[in-house]
């Protein structure tokens, strides 16, 4: 199962990426397919044909699990 992770990277923009798994606390980079901002426009900074990148955890500001469409909603206990 691919898993979408929003990567906010210290001093620039968030990335999005896919993973086949979830990084692990011990992990000290990230692999990622099909890298793009938010927006889903290219990264100035990767060549448009690269389509797996390596971002080291250090650079790493926090991760973002974003949801999947086959995830079944969670009870929210208050009115939106």
């Amino acid at each position: 199962m691919a898993h979408l992770l929003l990567l906010h990277v210290a001093n620039d923009d968030p990335v999005v990426i896919e993973t086949d798994k979830l990084p692990e606390p011990t992990d000290t980079f990230i692999i990622g397919n099909h890298p793009r901002r938010r927006d889903n426009k290219e990264l100035h900074y990767i060549q448009p044909e690269v389509t797996t990148v390596i971002f080291p955890m250090w650079r790493i500001n926090f991760i973002e699990i974003m949801p999947s469409g086959d995830e079944e909603e969670i009870f929210k206990p208050f009115r939106d």
